[in-house]
């Protein structure tokens, strides 16, 4: 352990002589990087009003400066002195600003004190075993419904700096993933606390400017875990990825519904449902439950649209990365992101479109009222989604809901929820004979592909995905189930 700190001092004491912005970025490039990269970081973070701020890693204050005039505290930690020193010099100024130079693997902080701890570069520098340690701690040290932010160098190195040696860990991102899930804190009282992924996202400057989409980011926020978990995940983001959403269940999905979609109707439906839209060139378009990706691209070739795509699935986004490549559509970007907590600021979009997936969330009400103020006046919502009928439900379609854990309402009770958070020209319309015709045509075509469709997967899937489709034909034409197209806009 003491020969990787020593390492580690070796290294930062070689790259720390002049305490400047290339030798701490580690490339030539640096202010150039650091004009574009700034704002995307701090774009990511949650609004840091009355927030105490624990910066780990703060180098010579690239971020130090924009967290303080934002936060009510920062403490920034470095392991360097001329670091520390540099920080000092430009933001000691500020009345609101502690500066410590600490190992971090070594640092004692009090136990629920901090709002949102910051680092950017800093987790590669540790053993896992450190890393491991500081996760525990970080996540004790935040209080209950506080963020951690960290962005780290994946796979291989980035900067373009001479390294004699190099002691940096380039982890995969699901190697961060597994540590961050699976840390757990209990407390005295019995209750336990655990880290839930706001978003994930790659560093769009590093992509377009050094072709390097190896620079990731999490916002991580700290929550309670109960002892009653998601089907047995500890996230409901692992129960999709394990459970509803595996890889082979995705590309089942897209094998029925068309190349590039996971949703009703596929290239059909979202034909349709785009042209109610009217998307001019330049509009800034956010799909909430983007899949993999299929409507996106759509969307950025036909109308010249901005689109960011969510989707809490890192299956799903893995997908939809992977195509992105081949479809070379920069306007096109995905994250996986949890967008009940996904902060963005007021008026960032004008569309905001989900299809088939709102089902999932539970304070719909809620997630209404955080799209209306994410879009600019004259704003549009666009939403298809599973719905109910009337109940009482058959016991068929409540043992359906609960096992798949939806959380479903009426077209016209989704509707009032839309007017309630205070959009106008709210259209309701439910679209259930639509449905059903969409999943009779679905059911035809995978008639027609039947042996594709088994060579491809098998005959134990085709009968798995025929059988789910005729269910859902079942429970269509029962009148449980209901499908709904909702239109709105923002004053």
């Amino acid at each position: 352990m003491e020969k990787v700190r020593d390492n580690m001092t070796e290294f930062w004491k070689e790259h720390s002589k002049a305490a400047t912005m290339e030798e701490m970025m580690l490339d030539s490039r640096a202010r150039e990087l650091t004009e574009h990269e700034l704002p995307e970081i701090l774009s990511m973070l949650p609004s840091l009003a009355g927030y105490r701020v624990l910066e780990l890693g703060a180098g010579i204050g690239r971020y130090t400066s924009h967290l303080l005039t934002n936060a009510t505290h920062v403490t920034a930690v470095d392991f360097m002195e001329s670091f520390v020193e540099r920080n000092r010099q430009e933001n000691g100024h500020h009345s609101n600003a502690t500066f410590i130079q600490a190992d971090v693997t070594k640092l004692e902080v009090p136990k629920n004190s901090i709002d949102l701890i910051f680092s950017n570069w800093l987790l590669m520098y540790l053993s896992d075993k450190e890393l491991n340690s500081l996760i525990e701690k970080m996540l004790s040290w935040l209080r209950p419904g506080g963020f951690l932010f960290f962005r780290e160098s994946c796979n291989h190195r980035s900067g373009d700096c001479k390294r004699d040696f190099n002691p940096t860990c380039y982890r995969t991102e699901a190697q961060y993933n597994h540590m961050i899930s699976t840390v757990i804190e209990d407390t005295e009282g019995g209750q336990k606390f655990g880290f839930d992924v706001v978003l994930k996202r790659k560093v769009q400057t590093y992509i377009e400017m050094k072709n390097n989409p190896n620079q990731i980011c999490w916002l991580l926020e700290k929550v309670p875990r109960s002892s009653d978990t998601q089907n047995g995940f500890n996230t409901f983001q692992q129960f999709l990825d394990n459970k509803q959403y595996t890889n082979r269940g995705i590309l089942r999905y897209e094998k029925m519904f068309g190349a590039g979609y996971v949703s009703t109707g596929g290239p059909s439906t979202t034909k349709e449902f785009v042209d109610l839209l009217n998307l001019k060139p330049g509009q800034k378009v956010l799909d909430v439950g983007c899949g993999i990706g299929g409507g996106d691209f759509y969307m950025a070739k036909s109308f010249g649209v901005e689109v960011l795509g969510l989707d809490l699935s890192e299956n799903m986004v893995d997908i939809a990365m992977e195509r992105a490549i081949t479809e070379k559509l920069p306007s096109v970007q995905f994250e996986v992101a949890d967008a009940t907590k996904r902060p963005f600021p007021e008026g960032t979009f004008d569309v905001i479109y989900s299809r088939d997936t709102i089902l999932h969330i539970d304070d719909k009400l809620a997630l209404f009222k955080h799209f209306h103020s994410w879009l600019k006046p004259g704003g549009q919502l666009l939403i298809s989604d599973y719905c109910c009928g009337e109940k009482p439900w058959t016991p068929q379609f409540e043992a359906y809901v609960q096992q798949r854990g939806y959380i479903l309402y009426t077209p016209a009770q989704y509707g009032k929820f839309i007017e309630e958070a205070g959009f106008c020209n709210v259209l309701a319309d439910d679209r259930t004979a639509q449905f059903i015709q969409v999943i009779k045509t679905e059911l035809q075509r995978a008639e027609a592909i039947k042996d594709e469709f088994i060579e491809e997967f098998s005959e134990e899937d085709y009968f798995a995905i025929v059988n789910g489709w005729k269910e859902k034909l079942g429970r269509s034409n029962s009148g449980d189930q209901r499908w709904g197209l909702f239109h709105a806009t923002r004053v």
